[in-house]
Parts: structure tokens; C-alpha cells; sequence
């Protein structure tokens, strides 16, 4: 069950894009600092989706709400980094982690972006849904303050894992923050299910992008 009435927002183009042959670097502003994005257009993961740029947009103006000061941070599926470069900035411990044909093209945007920032440094680490999670990030030692994840929905086959991720992961007192574009039937029955699993508010929608805004918390008995 769904609870609150969402904010309706309007991704903001605050980017200028410069196109070359095989990458693109994009450029961003947030949170005072010029970030830039190398894009690959050999992986999904690596191009810079709509849902990263409402969330990023969303941390930027409501840090009151959403303080990640000091916080742990995971972002799933963190593809060109840009949300984990943004959560950084903000002050949060983060570990960035995707599948292992994307992380070396994250490795390098988010150590480029942050090298020079005084800021806790990133960590990126592989993961892959539904693999592996008790021995790589066994409950024991790793909790997290917030999940981050965004365009982590789409057609593949993955999504059980992707939610079995976010059930580990999503622990009491954990914020799990997705934005995703919806397009299809498969993205409303993924919300769906964790709608069943969490207490699930949508907090924005931006219309024009189809990008909704969700966060999810543990259900405590």
C-alpha cells in the first residue's frame, strides 16, 4: 500500500552536453560542483539515466529531509556513478557497486569527480543481484543508512534478484530510495511487489520523464 501524495517535480536541465564519437562526457552541476560523466554506449549501465538525475536533483533540495552527512551509503546499480559522486559531495560514506563489465568505467568517473574533495573517500565494489550477498556483504558487518537506486527496472530478467537485493540490504532503520522511469507493465508489478514487502511512499513524480520517486522502509513488527 502506497502512503502520501507525491511532489511534482520537473528534472532540470542542468547539464551541457557534448556529444564525440564513441563517448560522451556529460557535464553536470550539483550541489556547487561541476561533475563530469564519461558515458560508454557499450552497456546499459553506463549511460546516464533519467531516474539518476531526479534522485540527484531530489538529494540536492531536501537535505534537511534527507541529511546523508556522515551517512553509509550503497547505491545498486550505480552505473556511471553520477548519484554516488552527488552522495558523496553530500558528506555520505558510499559504496558504489554494479555488475563487473561497468565498474571500470565507474571506478574512473567517481575517482575523477571526487579525487580532489575533502569528503570520505568512495568505495566501488562488484554486485551482482541476488549473488553472493551473505558472503560479500554479510548482514553482520555491513548496514546501511541508505540504499540508493535508480533505473534499476526494466526488461530483463533480473528483477526477483534485484528485489532479493533490496530486501537484504534493507534492514531497520535503512531508507531505500528508487527512482525509476515507468513505462511498462513489468515496472508497476515490481512496485507492486515492493509496495507488499515495505512501507512504500511515493515522494515526487516528474511527469514529463515518466520518473517516479519512491521511498521504502522495513516493515517493523
Amino acid at each position: 500500500s502506497l502512503t502520501g501524495s507525491p511532489v511534482i517535480l520537473k528534472i532540470l536541465q542542468n547539464w551541457v552536453p557534448r556529444v564525440s564519437h564513441y563517448f560522451d562526457k556529460e557535464h553536470y552541476t550539483y550541489v556547487g560542483h561541476q561533475i563530469v560523466i564519461q558515458e560508454s554506449i557499450e552497456h546499459f549501465g553506463a549511460v546516464v539515466w533519467p531516474g539518476a538525475l531526479a534522485l540527484s536533483q531530489y538529494l540536492e533540495s531536501n537535505q534537511e529531509q534527507f541529511n546523508l552527512k556522515d551517512k553509509k551509503v550503497l547505491e545498486i546499480g550505480a552505473g556511471t556513478g553520477l548519484l554516488s559522486i552527488v552522495a558523496c559531495i553530500l558528506g555520505a560514506h558510499v559504496t558504489a557497486t554494479d555488475l563487473p563489465e561497468v565498474l571500470e568505467n565507474l571506478s574512473y568517473n567517481i575517482s575523477r569527480n571526487t579525487q580532489n574533495l575533502n569528503m570520505h573517500k568512495p568505495e566501488v565494489r562488484k554486485l551482482v543481484w541476488g549473488e553472493g550477498l551473505n558472503e560479500d556483504f554479510p548482514v553482520s558487518t555491513y548496514h546501511y543508512d541508505f540504499i540508493l537506486a535508480t533505473d534499476v527496472v526494466y526488461h530483463h530478467g533480473a528483477l526477483d534478484p534485484l528485489l532479493a537485493t533490496m530486501v537484504h540490504f534493507c534492514k531497520p532503520g535503512t531508507v531505500l530510495l528508487w527512482a525509476n522511469k515507468f513505462r511498462f507493465s513489468t515496472d508497476y508489478e515490481f512496485l507492486e511487489k515492493v509496495s507488499n514487502i515495505f512501507n512504500t511512499t511515493i515522494l515526487a513524480e516528474f511527469p514529463e520523464s515518466n520518473v517516479k520517486l519512491l521511498k521504502a522502509t522495513v516493515r517493523e513488527n
